[in-house]
């Protein structure tokens, strides 16, 4: 078998009852996997995530990915599998850049938790260095790929795509807010930045929402699978743990938080996870003229910083959560540790944006 990108052996403090997974899978995924499924396939675990847990099943014949939630204290309404399972499957009609869902698994007494089986997306993932080549030309046809399917994404009707229920009305951008802000409080351990000036400012200047589109909310280049005959062209999203209907809008600005330019200074520049440095690389100013462009919307330059702050905010929640998890001994993960000084980096990020 060949390698895969990004996969490795399972930590320690992450495994599973193998044995049990599969004996669950072989019983109710639908027939057409049957003989996919026969042998004992190798697992592996994808390294890339830092929420939920992500395995590799191996079987002769077939490439499987199970998702799970971490163990540890989990903040409210985090890790759903059941969620995550159903949006995809509902989306993926739809929406041609979604998994197929093989299985979903809410019985208990098989791993402790919930889990879903689901087929492997193949392609190229971009990671901190893009794993080939790209001249310039292809650099800025890879935004623009990226751009047109977030705008693909955001056409979808939730309502006809059976979505509508994941919404809940106006006021998206007000509860984001609010809501991001309480989690970091209540993440907040000795050292780590408040956050309070960032936080009012926030509140002070939010926009009213624009529309109830269907959102990726983690849409950035690693989750994104590119062909690997053509690296400008997306076949696949993953990571859609976080999707819901809300404002198109943020969805932007909470791509706009992981794009790290070329010319941005050092302290931000150590922050870059995704190769958005390269050379023919839109700027985020250009990426978000190019979604209003796409998407027939106007957003003014003040409206901008916000959408932008939101999103490197949001991020900083995200990082100190985890970090949580590590310096309050859920996890042993060492890579756990680095999410603290991420933190204040992104805290001195959201001071120069809103200088």
């Amino acid at each position: 078998m060949s390698d895969v990108t990004g996969a490795r052996p399972v930590r320690s403090e992450d495994a599973f009852d193998v044995d049990a997974a599969v004996t669950w899978l072989r019983a109710h995924a639908a027939e057409e996997y049957a003989a996919g499924l026969a042998g004992e396939p190798e697992v592996l675990q994808f390294s890339g995530g830092a929420s939920n847990l992500t395995y590799l099943l191996r079987f002769p014949g077939l490439d499987l990915v199970l998702r799970r939630g971490p163990s540890g204290t989990k903040a409210k309404g985090a890790h759903d599998m059941g969620r995550e399972h159903r949006i995809q499957a509902t989306l993926g009609p739809v929406f041609p850049y979604v998994a197929t869902m093989v299985a979903m698994c809410d019985e208990p007494s098989v791993l402790g938790s919930d889990f879903y089986v689901m087929e492997r997306l193949v392609g190229t993932v971009p990671r901190r260095e893009m794993p080939v080549e790209l001249t310039p030309a292809q650099a800025r046809a890879l935004c623009e790929s990226m751009l047109d399917v977030l705008v693909e994404l955001h056409s979808v009707d939730p309502a006809g795509a059976g979505l509508d229920t994941l919404g809940k009305g106006d006021g998206y951008v007000r509860r984001q807010v609010e809501g991001w802000s309480a989690r970091y409080r209540r993440a907040h351990t000795p050292g780590q930045p408040d956050l309070e000036r960032a936080m009012a400012w926030l509140d002070r200047h939010q926009p009213t929402d624009v529309a109830s589109c269907v959102i990726h909310n983690d849409y950035k280049l690693d989750n994104l699978v590119l062909a690997d005959d053509d690296p400008t062209r997306i076949v696949g999203i993953f990571d859609w743990e976080m999707a819901t209907v809300g404002d198109p809008l943020m969805d932007l600005g909470a791509a706009l938080a992981y794009w790290v330019q070329a010319d941005d200074d050092a302290d931000f520049q150590s922050f870059r996870r995704v190769p958005t440095h390269l050379p023919g690389m839109l700027t985020r100013a250009e990426l978000v003229a190019g979604y209003c462009a796409r998407a027939g919307r106007e957003v003014s330059a003040e409206d901008a910083v916000f959408y932008e702050a939101y999103g490197v905010f949001r991020l900083a929640v995200i990082a100190q959560q985890i970090f949580y998890r590590y310096a309050n001994g859920q996890t042993t993960n060492e890579a756990y540790a680095g999410f603290g000084p991420a933190v204040r980096v992104l805290d001195r990020r959201l001071a120069h944006l809103l200088a």
